[in-house]
């Protein structure tokens, strides 16, 4: 039997943050060594070796989804880690050309929807390889590089308002197509330790969009939210209201404040891979 090759690693790594060993139980070196080596042994697709530091593994996988479920198996098992964005597996050839992976996608979805995704596929370097329309509905078949694939899945699922239908598998190597781009939106970090408050989520709240609520336990160098312009803004989502001796007679203003924005783990995958792609050291945590 045929298995794909692994298209993309991350690093696992032991949690460091400030925040580590507030959920989980197993946190050390070791015991991820273990659970990554029992894993291996009927995951046949996954890999894994030693990374770059002694507390680090380069975990490899056939796409963010597979390594999505990994990630979100070994955390309900009591693991806390540390993982690193997502990158794809490149080769070279004999004649030392730098080669990435390709996937054959097929997509079905209503022809209204078609040309957005063929729009959002080609700023991707996909290209087309065949196009049939019957009934309303239209399939298209295309050859992409899977680092063009990693974070497109809930796109799609907004642009064809959920009705599309996405597969693909591996064809094979080719030639590195370029630098795909990518509309880089900046974070808002914290720049204080403590517990968010509706006081200051307020005023933070007109720069961006918030992935905290307030009672949320924040770190230094934690991203809280999505700032609307392309550069990080350092935040302090831990302010309250100074309290004076001056008395109002009107009463203090409810605080009232949008739903942040929560991820599901594979769009977190995405969003880090897409938007904090200049940190070379950033880590998300589990």
């Amino acid at each position: 039997m045929y298995i794909e090759p692994p298209t993309v690693s991350m690093n696992f790594s032991i949690n460091s943050s400030p925040l580590s060993g507030s959920e989980g139980k197993a946190m050390t070196i070791q015991q991820l060594f273990k659970r990554l080596e029992t894993e291996s042994e009927f995951n046949l697709a996954l890999k894994f070796e030693p990374g770059a530091t002694s507390d680090t593994f380069k975990v490899y996988g056939r796409g963010e989804m597979h390594l999505g479920v990994l990630i979100e198996t070994i955390r309900r098992e009591g693991f806390e880690l540390a993982v690193s964005p997502p990158e794809v597996v490149l080769n070279r050839n004999n004649d030392g050309d730098l080669m990435e992976p390709f996937e054959e996608v097929t997509i079905d979805c209503d022809s209204d929807f078609s040309s957005s995704v063929i729009e959002k596929m080609t700023k991707r370097k996909a290209e087309i390889i065949r196009m049939i329309e019957l009934n309303g509905k239209t399939r298209i078949i295309l050859k992409c590089p899977t680092r063009g694939l990693i974070g497109f899945g809930s796109e799609f699922k907004t642009d064809t308002r959920g009705t599309g239908i996405l597969n693909h598998s591996f064809s094979g190597y080719e030639k590195f197509k370029g630098i795909v781009e990518k509309n880089r939106k900046g974070a808002l970090i914290s720049m204080a330790d403590g517990v968010c408050t509706g006081y200051a989520l307020t005023d933070l709240e007109s720069r961006g969009t918030l992935f905290v609520a307030p009672g949320d336990k924040v770190y230094n160098g934690m991203v809280v939210g999505e700032c609307s312009r392309s550069n990080d803004i350092e935040v302090n989502p831990c302010r309250t209201k100074v309290l004076t001796n001056v008395r109002q007679v009107l009463k203090e203003e409810n605080v009232k404040l949008s739903p942040p924005k929560y991820f599901s783990l594979e769009d977190f995958i995405a969003y880090v891979n897409g938007n904090l792609f200049r940190v070379q050291s950033y880590h998300f945590y589990f």
